[in-house]
């Protein structure tokens, strides 16, 4: 099947919109944007900030260390450090200059409980708005649905920015995604010109590997990934594919969620999503000595199928989005194996049928865990699909076929786990007697 120009400049505008550098979580960076935004358009260092956010940012940036920041958590802490060091022109790269100087006076800052956090409630799952005072001046920024869509800008009551924004349809931000389907991201794979998505993909590589290696040699959370490589030599785990896959996402998650400052490559606004999609594909092509080619053709399809997947949940909820990631990583595996479009579809089935149920609970060191149950699942999943065993249509929420599937944990995330995502927070956010 071939894709008119059209189509094709689609996908890499979604490629272009959802493969991006970030550093440190996407949520705590998200506010220091935004923070460092309300300071550039003041002109000078806020008196006070207050911070509005949805409760899906609260989980998120709960447990998770700022990187740069000394081994700090918080809203609060990423709104300083955005407002006080933070480039805002580098996007999600925002504090990735932050010395242990500005830190001082961060510290400084916190320690005169200038930041108010304030719980929005709203049912936008990713919200944070800013308002700062600067002697008589104020500010205030606001995003909505992606980590970097401003919708609202206004300065000493004007407002410089208004854009149009759906605040009931969360892809409403972003470019068209009806037209993926695992159908068309098999065939384009398969026969898209590689020069065209390759610098991409080699940057996905370099530093996604690189936050791995360093989350095996440093002291970073759990350590999921070293836990792995330790029983490896010892003889308790088998050094096979599967566990050599799983410790090495395992790592990436360890050392960014730790804080670690190496910017990772996001997908669908997560860089646990990222390095999920793309560390056991890079792993299982190193292993098997596959050329550059194959290896790109196995992440393309693993992060467009993560993102297709992804699209129908939204960019923050209930749903561990991780879950996403290894159903991509099954698919591509599946296609590296020498499956055709139908093992790709059941791989991606089989593992959206076995851990569907896997809650997100914020960001933390546990993530890494996650990861490594995923990156488990994807090759059981490929090991039935390529012995033609798929899970049933009726069998739970299996569909009639992959897009359906995918479509019924679209369903699930999004309506039947509202509840759970509110009984979460309300757990994380319960003080200790």
């Amino acid at each position: 099947m071939e894709y008119n120009q059209a189509v094709l400049d689609k996908v890499m505008g979604i490629l272009k919109e959802e493969v991006v550098p970030a550093e440190g979580c996407t949520e705590p960076i998200a506010v220091a944007l935004l923070a460092a935004k309300v300071r550039q358009l003041l002109g000078k260092v806020p008196d006070h900030l207050k911070v509005f956010v949805s409760g899906n940012i609260i989980k998120n940036v709960k447990s998770v260390v700022v990187p740069n920041s000394g081994g700090l958590a918080g809203i609060e802490v990423a709104a300083v450090m955005g407002a006080l060091g933070g480039d805002p022109d580098k996007e999600l790269l925002v504090i990735s200059s932050v010395t242990p100087k500005a830190m001082e006076s961060v510290r400084q800052f916190l320690e005169r409980d200038l930041v108010e956090v304030i719980h929005e409630k709203t049912n936008i799952k990713l919200y944070i708005r800013i308002q700062a005072v600067a002697g008589k001046d104020t500010a205030s920024v606001e995003v909505k649905h992606t980590h970097t869509n401003i919708t609202q800008i206004v300065k000493n009551g004007k407002t410089l920015l208004s854009r149009a924004c759906k605040d009931t349809d969360f892809n409403s931000p972003l470019k068209d995604r009806e037209i993926l389907s695992i159908k068309m991201i098999y065939e384009l794979a398969k026969n898209i010109n590689l020069e065209l998505v390759r610098p991409l993909f080699r940057q996905v590589v370099a530093l996604n590997t690189r936050i791995a290696k360093e989350g095996l040699e440093g002291r970073y959370g759990v350590n999921m990934g070293q836990c792995i490589q330790d029983n490896i030599k010892t003889g308790l785990y088998g050094d096979d594919q599967r566990n050599r896959c799983a410790l090495m996402a395992a790592a990436g998650s360890d050392a960014r969620m730790s804080g670690c400052p190496f910017p990772v490559m996001t997908t669908s606004g997560s860089g646990n999503q990222g390095m999920a999609a793309s560390l056991p594909i890079i792993q299982y092509c190193l292993d098997k000595k596959l050329s550059e080619d194959e290896l790109i053709r196995g992440l393309f399809i693993s992060h467009l199928s993560t993102v297709h997947i992804k699209t129908k949940i939204g960019r923050l909820s209930a749903f561990c989005g991780v879950i996403c990631a290894s159903a991509g990583v099954s698919g591509a595996l599946a296609y590296l194996m020498g499956g055709d479009e139908r093992v790709i579809g059941a791989s991606i089935t089989n593992t959206l049928g076995n851990i569907s149920g896997v809650i997100c609970d914020g960001a933390k060191a546990s993530c890494a865990m996650k990861i490594a149950t995923g990156v488990y699942s994807a090759f059981d999943a490929v090991s039935l699909s390529l012995n033609t065993k798929t899970l049933d249509f009726g069998d739970g929420i299996i569909g009639e076929n992959v897009e359906e599937t995918i479509r019924n944990i679209g369903e699930l995330a999004q309506s039947g786990m509202q509840q759970t995502d509110e009984v979460i927070l309300a757990i994380m956010t319960k003080k200790k007697k």
